[in-house]
């Protein structure tokens, strides 16, 4: 095994949507992924797009040297897509000689961003374009020696995404639970059940403050606060709510639950509440049906307009909300709870497996030194 350079293992692509067939257009971000292109293409050509096959890389040139990262990933799926004209397109010349996934392992690498950083032009788009990108020399094993490092980096791969698709079912099962709940069961006036708070932090004995986000979480402030002045802000404490009234009628309302083992203070332009009787309607349960898509249309076609639209306490509390009897409120959250957790497990998954592509190319690399050093 040595450096080979890479130029001479690969070539460029360049295959028009000349008849206009493939319409997926995408482009790639930093994490070296592809993603539904932001572009407005309203006004462009797309005859012009280039098609990329599975096995083929995308490759920006661009802004290599700003972002510090090879912008390059490879392509998987089974159907086309089309990328922006200002994408090169690269193909493996012999895939029994050079395998597409070992070389994606490679630039997966940090060094291999690095160095790519270092070689950029001094432009001021900081480019690493085609000719010395080639120059890049990169360690090439045998070819059964490349298909066992991408089989054990695939294997891993395919273990955590079958445990992601597990995900789903239990999602599937929360949201179809909810939607049979309100077909079958008589809907009920929130208000009931529900009470206003209006606790201000008059003393300043808390300072916590906190946001809420579209995802329905809260998360700290967006803007600056003065920690100096918080005798104005509102107390929620844990199980207890607080939702941003002013809304964007495209946007979901952002309403959130607290999970906090300890008092936390909201802007005093949010609404806070909380359940009335615990033993009748359970706060966890009542956060699931907010998170429906269905009750964010609801509140943005509800929310009366004016500069800026607004689904205040009075709108809330008209609120028709399917309420079982506890016992199934408790199974629902369980599942819930349960989804959750597996959530948090995948994305601990997922933070493992992304550093062994360098684990696995220092592997490779050691091989080498090793190899090296014994012929000599």
């Amino acid at each position: 095994m040595s450096y080979k350079r890479i130029g001479d293992y690969i070539h460029l692509v360049d295959n028009r949507n000349k008849d206009l067939a493939v319409t997926n257009l995408l482009g790639i971000n930093i994490t070296k992924n592809f993603m539904p292109s932001v572009a407005n293409t309203s006004e462009s050509d797309l005859s012009k797009y280039k098609i990329i096959q599975k096995g083929q890389f995308a490759y920006s040139a661009m802004q290599v040297g700003r972002d510090e990262t090879i912008r390059l990933a490879l392509y998987a799926e089974e159907n086309p897509a089309i990328i922006s004209p200002a994408y090169l397109v690269i193909e493996v010349n012999d895939e029994n000689e050079f395998l597409p996934e070992y070389m994606m392992m490679w630039f997966q690498r940090p060094e291999s961003d690095r160095y790519g950083w270092f070689i950029s032009d001094s432009s001021v788009r900081a480019s690493l374009d085609w000719e010395r990108f080639c120059e890049i020399q990169i360690p090439i094993p045998e070819i059964d020696e490349q298909r066992k490092f991408v089989a054990l980096y695939n294997g891993l791969l395919t273990n955590q995404k079958t445990y992601a698709n597990s995900l789903a079912d239990l999602q599937l099962i929360c949201d179809t639970y909810i939607e049979n709940l309100i077909k079958t069961e008589k809907p009920k006036v929130l208000g009931e059940y529900i009470e206003r708070i209006i606790d201000k932090n008059t003393d300043d004995k808390f300072n916590s403050v906190i946001g809420i986000s579209e995802r329905k979480e809260f998360r700290e402030p967006a803007g600056k606060v003065n920690k100096e002045n918080l005798s104005n802000h509102l107390i929620v404490r844990k199980n207890e709510f607080g939702y941003i009234p002013r809304m964007n009628p495209f946007k979901p309302l952002a309403v959130a639950l607290s999970h906090y083992d300890y008092p936390v203070l909201v802007s005093p332009s949010y609404v806070a509440f909380r359940v009335i009787d615990t033993k009748v309607l359970l706060p966890e349960f009542l956060m699931l049906y907010f998170k429906r898509p269905a009750f964010d249309r609801y509140a943005a076609f509800n929310a009366w307009s004016s500069t800026r639209d607004t689904f205040d306490w009075p709108d809330m509390i008209i609120v028709k909300v399917p309420i079982p009897d506890i016992k199934i409120q408790e199974a629902i959250v369980t599942i819930y709870h349960t989804l959750e957790t597996r959530k948090r497990i995948n994305e601990q998954l997922k933070n493992t497996i992304k550093p062994l592509c360098p684990v696995l190319m220092k592997g490779v690399v050691l091989s080498f030194k090793t190899e090296k050093q014994l012929s000599l």
